[in-house]
């Protein structure tokens, strides 16, 4: 047996971002929105410029270990965080991963593949943002599930 570690294999050039890249690069987006941040706020508390940040948050960088937990403290959110969701099976490609996210948003595969009806980025859209931002903003818990059910049932 060698001593040599396996090393994972590489992204062949020019095939794009490692998914996980850019599962973690839209996870921060959505996190620094939710928290209210621009690009180059996130930028100035990290100490690098807010291209680096674009960078992160469309996976065309990796962010390192001791950079995602420091983003994690800015945004308030723990490094696990950045990679929910992500591989909770055998790994997905793309395709499937907004298959998987469409279903556990009760919509159906026609929905997902079909942009004219629903966007599979949903998650990252700055009006879904908007709105979770909102919801959470009322205090009443009570009130927060009424909400919930009233636009529930406009989808109806």
């Amino acid at each position: 047996m060698s001593d040599k570690l396996t090393k994972a294999p590489k992204n062949l050039p020019g095939s794009g971002p490692d998914p996980i890249d850019t599962h973690v690069g839209t996870r921060l987006k959505a996190r620094r929105i939710l928290a209210g941040l621009s690009q180059e706020k996130l930028a100035e508390a990290l100490g690098v410029t807010f291209q680096q940040v674009q960078k992160y948050e469309n996976g065309a960088n990796r962010v390192g270990a001791s950079r995602l937990f420091n983003i994690g403290k800015v945004l308030g959110v723990s490094v696990g965080y950045f990679f929910d969701g992500y591989g909770s099976g055998p790994l997905l490609s793309v395709a499937e991963e907004q298959s998987t996210l469409g279903e556990k948003l009760g919509m159906t595969v026609d929905m997902v593949n079909s942009p004219e009806n629903v966007p599979v980025d949903i998650l990252s859209r700055k009006e879904t943002l908007d709105l979770i931002k909102a919801y959470y903003a009322i205090d009443d818990k009570d009130l927060r599930a009424k909400v919930l059910s009233m636009v529930q049932g406009f989808g109806k």
